[in-house]
C-alpha cells in the first residue's frame, strides 16, 4: 500500500482560541460577585479548574473568594431549588 494514500485525513477546520475567563486587569475577590458567580455551578458548587480553564493560582483566589463570599452570606452554601419546586 502506498504511503502517499492516506483513507483518513484530517479535516482543516479553523479552530479559534478560546478568550481566558478571568483577564488580567480582574481583581478575583469577594465582593466582585459577577466574576465570582461565574465559577458556581447550579448546585452551588466550585467548579473544577479544568472546567474553568484558569491557572492554579487562580483557581486557588476564586477558591477563596467563594468561600469567603458565603460565610458573609454573599453567595449560598447550597442551591436546592430545584426540591421545592415540586
Amino acid at each position: 500500500m502506498n504511503k502517499s494514500k492516506r483513507p483518513f485525513t484530517k479535516s482543516k477546520r479553523s479552530f479559534r482560541r478560546r478568550l481566558p475567563p478571568i483577564q488580567s486587569g480582574d481583581r478575583i475577590d469577594y465582593r466582585n460577585m459577577s466574576l465570582v458567580s461565574r465559577f458556581i455551578s447550579e448546585q452551588g458548587k466550585i467548579l473544577s479548574r479544568r472546567v474553568n480553564r484558569v491557572t492554579l493560582k487562580q483557581q486557588r483566589l476564586i477558591t477563596i473568594a467563594i468561600k469567603q463570599a458565603r460565610i458573609l452570606s454573599l453567595l449560598p452554601f447550597l442551591n436546592n431549588q430545584k426540591q421545592f419546586e415540586r
